[in-house]
């Protein structure tokens, strides 16, 4: 792992040769690991870096002897192999390098889009030498014109406006349950809607204004404008002046997507989804959520924590692509605050009333049932659309696959000069923390001389329900459909989180389980947690989990008490035994 850390004035660069990790016979993990350091001054940083990236790094960043690529790289793999962590797919080819050429092109790399990955990209390029322009632009939303600043989704209509308003909903819950721990509450105590919404947009506004200043210190020139490609080469940027033509050596197309929305009559005129629910200029009501991924649930989930009365219509399953085990019981879950699911449902129709509220006829699937029902607002949360449509790809011969950019384990396109990263990719996570390291990584490739690719394995997430979901790894479905049901053993149990014991809320579905190799050392596949600060409990697991994680090191490890993420040190009844999970006490 490289750390790099900067200022105006010096920079330091720290390398740690990767750790070895390998489980013994007995079950026990050992761990042999070596650390080099080295510090410099000035203009010769770079160069040392350069020289350092390019030694064998073990399993992070080593793609063959000397950091070469190609045949003999692949046979350098590290022999550490997680069950589905494709070491061998990245490093077996030769990693694909961008030089300057000065002045041939008006800079040396274009990144378009303005989001996560792009911007992780755009700098990580800069301190590497390049010369880097960033383009980016937001297409007001059709129903009520929302458009935001530079940062892309998460910043602005996705993970932070959405955290902020489930810690808003969560801290609500907190107020009254607080009485039962001895505080004067007033049960008159509610939520503004419209402060809320205040104070959220200007945290935006805050992180928008930070985000231009660190381009500009960082020194990538930040283009306010949408780009369409005249060739592999050139790109036409629409301006608010004009148009401008600029070209590059290379191009990373970041371009994320935005929310779909149904076809069927009103759905655009009416309907919103997450683009414009956090900067809603009036209280959402009584909300249809139209999707039950988990954008929809998290919007519903902190609808009903804030007051609100929201429905959730659910077309076949509950957060296709999670655990479906877990996945229902999040559902039920949210079905106990009084959240109600209509399910096999699909909206027909929207219609404006006289009095404002939207009329929405719906149907069955499953038995053809039509019916109609009013609300005040209508929320699509029905998947996403990649942003390829203007950026006329085919000027400059890049393939699609539906409406996502195929890529390689390099995040090359099928042209040598354009690589994509981000949500825009085809077949991989969706999620910030992933579009970042892959932007860092790409740039690091193209001109630090690097050679570590992205390793799409085994991503932690989290969905922020009122009782949250995080897992990694596998879910028990793949684990099966991968190695067998013979094969799979799956250590499961029920807990009581502490602080709910007083206020006595209910702890039905607080469940966690790890998805296993039934023998041998018995490494874990998948780890999943419903319950308090999910994604705080899950993160450590993930590493561990990356790092050959196996039952005996789980069991064996001593947890910290009381604490809900003890409970996976805790866990020793298998679904296979047909025995109680249910805890009966906390301390023994």
């Amino acid at each position: 792992m490289s750390l790099h850390l900067w200022n105006s004035r010096f920079s330091i660069t720290v390398v740690r040769q990767c750790s070895t990790i390998f489980t013994s016979s007995s079950g026990i993990l050992k761990l042999q690991h070596t650390a080099a350091s080295s510090s410099n001054f000035g203009a010769s940083s770079q160069t040392q870096r350069r020289e350092m990236s390019n030694q064998p790094r073990g399993s992070r960043d080593s793609s063959g002897s000397g950091g070469q690529g190609g045949a003999g790289g692949a046979a350098n793999v590290p022999g550490f192999q997680h069950p589905h962590c494709d070491r061998q797919a990245m490093y077996d080819q030769p990693v694909r390098k961008q030089r300057t050429k000065g002045g041939s092109y008006d800079y040396d790399l274009i990144v378009i889009g303005g989001g996560s990955a792009g911007l992780a990209c755009a700098k990580e390029a800069v301190l590497n030498g390049a010369r880097v322009a960033c383009l980016d632009y937001v297409k007001p939303t059709p129903t009520l014109g929302t458009k935001w600043g530079v940062g892309g989704t998460c910043v602005n209509v996705g993970c932070i406006p959405k955290k902020l308003m489930h810690q808003a909903s969560l801290l609500g819950e907190a107020v009254h349950e607080a009485a039962s721990y001895g505080w004067n509450v007033d049960d008159k105590i509610k939520p503004d809607w419209g402060k809320l919404v205040q104070s959220v947009q200007n945290h935006i506004k805050s992180v928008n204004w930070v985000t231009r200043v660190d381009l500009r210190d960082k020194k990538v020139e930040y283009i306010n404008g949408l780009g369409s490609f005249v060739d592999s080469h050139t790109l036409l940027a629409k301006l608010k002046s004009g148009e401008r033509t600029i070209t590059a050596q290379t191009f990373v197309i970041a371009v994320g997507g935005r929310p779909r929305y149904p076809d069927i009559p009103g759905a655009v005129e009416y309907g919103i989804t997450s683009d414009d629910i956090f900067s809603l200029d009036h209280e959402p009501g009584k909300t249809l959520v139209v999707g039950a991924g988990y954008i929809g649930l998290e919007c519903a989930g902190f609808l009903k924590g804030l007051g609100y009365e929201p429905t959730v219509m659910v077309r076949s399953i509950v957060l296709r692509g999670f655990d479906q085990q877990m996945a229902e019981l999040v559902a039920s879950s949210m079905e106990e605050r009084g959240i109600p699911f209509l399910r096999k449902t699909v909206p027909l129709s929207v219609e404006k009333q006289e009095d404002g509220k939207l009329l929405v006829k719906f149907k069955n699937v499953e038995t053809g049932e039509e019916a109609e029902d009013t609300f005040d607002t209508v929320l699509w949360a029905i998947g996403r659309k990649g942003l390829v449509d203007d950026l006329n790809l085919p000027n400059a011969g890049v393939n699609t696959q539906k409406d996502k950019i195929p890529v390689d384990s390099q995040e090359a396109t099928n042209v040598a000069n354009i690589y994509a990263v981000g949500d825009i990719i085809y077949g991989k996570p969706e999620l910030t923390p992933v579009a970042i390291l892959a932007g860092r990584l790409l740039a690091r490739r193209l001109y630090g001389g690097a050679t570590q690719r992205m390793d799409y394995a085994d991503v932690a997430t989290t969905v922020f329900t009122p009782l949250e979901y995080a897992c990694v790894g596998l879910s028990e479905e793949d684990a099966v459909k991968q190695y067998g049901a013979d094969e799979v053993e799956v250590f499961h149990g029920y807990y009581k989180p502490t602080e709910f014991f007083i206020p006595q809320k209910s702890v039905r579905y607080c469940y966690l389980k790890a998805v296993a190799e039934r023998h041998g050392d018995q490494r874990v596949y998948g780890l999943h947690y419903i319950g308090p600060v999910a994604g705080e409990v899950i993160q450590g697991f993930a590493a561990a989990l990356k790092s050959g994680l196996t039952i005996n090191t789980l069991i064996n490890t001593v947890g910290i008490h009381p604490t809900t993420a003890e409970e996976f040190t805790r866990l020793n009844i298998t679904k296979r035994s047909g025995l109680d999970p249910t805890p009966a006490t906390c301390c023994s």
